[in-house]
């Protein structure tokens, strides 16, 4: 076990307008409230320690911290952006020599901040902790939340409250807005010197192969089908899927106004800015392949020297994604239901199920259960559905079942809500036994404190980011 950080900043290595140099701001009474033990092991940091060590090296002085800089589309429309409030600590490489980007989240102004103030609110960090942790354990690729710091001061959203930073660990915060950013560069070696650093640091197999530039394009391709699928299966929604907010690593980033289904509408919109619906539960495989496109054309020169062969090199494997979404989405939905083998009818047999739901706004993740649980007869509606579905699996084949499709606990709004709430006053009970349960999301044995759907009065229906 490392009793310190084990930091490289290789990214340092790009060209300087990919990055400022930064410090965290001095906050005099900075106290760590939460540390995640877990993480740790996977870092080989030492727990015991841990307290002074960050607080020590959030006050070093001699430290090579940054910002990054990026852009991206924020709901379709280009703009210049950085990490506002963001800085990253340095590269920690672990035992296994894996590197992870260890960044503290609403630490103060950077050159990016515009006219932002850098910080973000304790009840925002206390969410992003509990989310991604949750999303974590769920099996579904994710930055992660190593710790939580109070601020000591109160800073100025909708009313006054508590600031925190979040100390948020990623296998790297290389964005498609990154690459936004280089394309702008007019040095035309920044996308390149850019491209090459992504690829060795993230897929270092392919550094060697002829076409290494379309090969990592597929790569990276791949890595978002297999993410959205994820989503999809849990019912989660990111909520502002910017250019700037996916993540090349193929981990989910950014908890800001993100939330889980309650009530199965494949048209729900959380965030209280996404005013048209762009990003909306059914929405996120389009945006995806949208966004993928977006980070193709920052490249396309270096795939092809003649444009028109490079645009059809990326629009086959862009076809390629929505053929292959579609038949992990399916495949993923015949396990949800528990069936095995193909079917011509499948597909309608899942699509009638999920219309089911969303008229008789049944719950999206208590439903599978209720299915799993040959539960659903105490809905009449559902019983010619139940029929077919049971004349279906006639053909399955006696496969060995995979328990890992339908969690029994998700991080609901209105439970994070009440959580957070008693975190106010320092009463850090329920957030510990909730995110205990969150650590074995698909146990049977939940607390229905922990897994029941909303009533009318707790309903969340819009989330906020934060800043």
């Amino acid at each position: 076990m490392l009793k310190n950080w084990n930091f490289e900043n290789s990214y340092l290595e790009l060209p300087n307008i990919f990055y400022s140099k930064t410090k965290a701001e001095n906050f005099p009474k900075l106290e760590l409230l939460l540390k995640n033990e877990d993480l740790m092991v996977t870092l080989n940091i030492n727990h015991e320690n841990f307290d002074n060590l960050l607080l020590e090296t959030i006050d070093n002085k001699e430290l090579n911290s940054f910002s990054q800089a990026y852009a991206g589309h924020q709901f379709g429309h280009f703009t210049i952006l950085g990490d506002g409030r963001a800085t990253l600590l340095g590269e920690h490489i672990n035992a296994n020599k894996e590197r992870f980007d260890i960044q503290l989240k609403g630490s103060g102004k950077t050159p990016y901040s515009r006219n932002g103030d850098g910080k973000g609110t304790l009840k925002s960090m206390l969410r992003e902790y509990i989310v991604s942790e949750a999303m974590h354990n769920l099996n579904i690729k994710t930055t992660r939340s190593l710790a939580i710091l109070n601020t000591g001061q109160k800073i100025q959203r909708e009313t006054y409250e508590e600031g925190g930073i979040l100390v948020r660990v990623a296998k790297s915060h290389i964005r498609v807005g990154t690459f936004q950013f280089a394309s702008l560069s007019k040095k035309q070696n920044d996308i390149k010197d850019l491209l090459d650093y992504t690829i060795n640091r993230l897929y270092p197999e392919i550094v060697d192969e002829k076409d290494k530039y379309l090969n990592f394009f597929e790569k990276i391709t791949d890595s978002q089908i297999n993410l959205i699928v994820n989503w999809q299966r849990v019912g989660f929604i990111h909520g502002v899927m910017n250019t700037d907010n996916m993540s090349l690593s193929g981990e989910t980033i950014d908890y800001g106004p993100c939330a889980f289904l309650d009530e199965y509408n494949p048209n729900k919109v959380f965030s209280s800015i996404d005013r048209n619906g762009r990003y909306a539960f059914n929405n996120q495989p389009k945006i995806a392949l949208w966004n993928l496109a977006r980070l193709a054309e920052t490249f396309l020169h270096l795939i092809d020297s003649d444009e028109n062969i490079a645009i059809k090199k990326i629009e086959h494997i862009l076809k390629k994604y929505e053929t292959k979404y579609k038949d992990l989405w399916l495949k993923m939905m015949k396990s949800k239901i528990g069936i095995n083998q193909d079917h011509e009818k499948d597909r309608n047999l899942i699509e009638e199920f999920l219309d089911l739901m969303h008229i008789f706004k049944l719950d999206y993740t208590n439903t599978f259960i209720a299915l799993e649980n040959n539960d659903l007869k105490k809905y009449s509606f559902m019983n010619e559905w139940i029929s077919k579905l049971n004349l279906r699996k006639n053909i399955n084949k006696n496969e060995k079942e995979n328990k890992y499709f339908n969690p029994n606990i998700i991080p609901r709004n209105h439970i994070i809500e009440n959580v957070i709430n008693e975190c106010k006053v320092g009463n850090y009970k329920k957030f510990n036994r909730f995110i205990s349960l969150l650590k074995n999301p698909y146990n049977s044995n939940i607390p229905e404190e922990f897994s029941k759907e909303p009533s009318n009065e707790e309903r969340v229906y819009e989330t906020f980011c934060g800043t």
